[in-house]
């Protein structure tokens, strides 16, 4: 009844009723007000008010992200920036949209994925706002927005792997923090070069870059940069120190950083942060062993993501899923969850830990005899390495394909022992410790079953005795008791 009134009135003087509601709701209700902007907004909208209504559908937009409402908060800001182009243009609007379009991306990058189109396009119109704001004379955006924006052309390059583009991006940002030497600039430029380096290979020079952005971070200072930056920065360089960490051979370190990054998360209550941390966190509890905690992650985060309309960390949470049901003996059911969770992951424009889903779809093929799967797969996984510049899983590739090699019915030990040491060769470039161990324990099996236990735990032996932690961790412990049998 209400609807069918509402369409009889003619626009003027509905119009003029919207217009009443606002002006009551700001003269008599005004905490109603203020606490749901979003209502005033709407009158405002309806009476023609644009310039109002404009302000308020931003500031709704705005506190729609802080409290996690991401697709609220996309469908606000949209609006927002449809009625500022509505109104001449002046130096307080072309401000406006700045901000605004920043927000929107940031709030796109959850809800579509870091690198979808929708994405890239809000990224750009960002700049393009920059860019007609500077040809005009008007001063930059302030420093957190103008680097958000420089953030984001880095993630897009970073979630859809492009190394070479990554490490530039990620150079030219930390050269002007430098440049500026303000804590901002500098903590979050030293955060994207230790994931480029990192994820690239160069693993030390990654760990080293997130200590000097750990070292920066204050979390009561920086907290408010989550909703430009994506999420948290501190949080986020404790979950790539983390990776750092295990590849570098200490397993400890990298199980406190991920502890300490899923707290934080908690403690922050952004769910963009906390969907971050927790799509990362799994991995370190495949490598080392703890499943059932990984389990209780996955499930979390595809809760989340899926309560939050986020397309890329729901993909990711799939996609681990098909992992770990790969690591705990249940091949046939990880790989039909594997194909599906990939084609998501990809619709979202992310190659990112690509290789590495690859080599795990390919132990799972080989784990049922389908070694023709198993070698297409793991081809994928080692050309995505070479093409993208993601190396820092390339020992763990060549080291799975040397398990395959050994599954053929006649096993090719030959070529299986090829790839065991290319895995040594890589692993021992990039200092990845643990990925080391690994390819030293699968070739030590290899000498033991062609009768050389004694060149099988001289190569071990140095390998295991480097470590000085995480001795309860699977690699560890199967490390030790191999030796054992070779001694005996």
């Amino acid at each position: 009844m209400q609807d069918a009134a509402y369409g009889t009135l003619l626009r003027e003087p509905r119009r003029a009723l919207h217009g009443r509601v606002a002006e009551t709701l700001e003269s008599q209700f005004a905490e109603i007000a203020e606490r749901q902007p979003e209502l005033l907004a709407r009158h405002c909208t309806e009476a023609g008010l644009i310039d109002k209504a404009a302000a308020l559908w931003g500031n709704a937009g705005q506190r729609s992200l802080a409290r996690s409402a991401l697709e609220e908060g996309t469908i606000q800001l949209n609006r927002t920036l449809a009625q500022i182009a509505a109104l001449p243009s002046t130096a307080v609007l072309r401000r406006d949209q700045i901000k605004f379009q920043c927000a929107l991306a940031s709030a796109l990058m959850h809800t579509k994925g870091y690198a979808a189109p929708e994405t890239k396009a809000s990224l750009d119109q960002a700049r393009l706002y920059i860019e007609r704001a500077e040809t005009l004379g008007e001063p930059p955006p302030e420093d957190p927005l103008l680097l958000s924006v420089l953030y984001g052309f880095w993630v897009v390059n970073y979630v859809a792997f492009n190394g070479h583009a990554t490490r530039e991006l990620a150079v030219q940002f930390l050269a002007l923090a430098e440049k500026q030497r303000r804590k901002v600039p500098l903590m979050s430029g030293h955060g994207i070069m230790g994931a480029s380096l990192l994820l690239t290979g160069d693993i030390a020079g990654g760990r080293a870059h997130c200590d000097q952005a750990i070292a920066l971070y204050n979390r009561a200072e920086h907290r408010p940069l989550a909703t430009r930056f994506g999420q948290d920065v501190g949080v986020a360089t404790l979950s790539y120190r983390s990776f750092a960490l295990w590849l570098l051979g200490f397993p400890e370190a990298a199980r406190t950083d991920i502890e300490h990054a899923l707290k934080n998360a908690r403690e922050i209550g952004q769910a963009a942060t906390l969907m971050h941390t927790l799509a990362h966190a799994p991995w370190t509890d495949f490598w080392i062993g703890t499943y059932n905690v990984a389990d209780t992650l996955i499930e979390e985060v595809i809760a989340l993501s899926s309560e939050k309309g986020a397309l890329m960390w729901k993909a990711c949470g799939l996609m681990h899923r098909g992992i770990l049901l790969a690591l705990t003996g249940k091949a046939a059911n990880a790989i039909p969850i594997n194909h599906s969770a990939m084609k998501a992951v990809r619709s979202t424009g992310t190659t990112l830990w690509m290789p590495s889903f690859l080599s795990y779809l390919a132990r799972a093929y080989a784990e049922l005899g389908r070694l023709n799967d198993a070698w297409r797969c793991i081809s994928e996984a080692m050309t995505a390495v070479e093409t993208s510049k993601e190396r820092w899983c390339e020992a763990e590739v060549n080291r799975i394909a040397a398990e395959i090699a050994l599954k053929s019915p006649e096993p090719e030990t030959a070529k299986a022992e090829a790839y065991f040491e290319r895995a040594l060769s890589v692993a021992r470039a990039q200092q990845a410790k643990s990925w080391e161990l690994r390819a030293a324990i699968s070739l030590a099996r290899l000498w033991r079953s062609q009768g050389k236990p004694q060149q099988a735990r001289d190569l071990l032996a140095p390998v295991y005795g480097w470590f000085t932690e995480g001795f309860d961790t699977r690699d560890l412990k199967e490390a030790k008791a191999l030796l054992e049998q070779l001694a005996s």
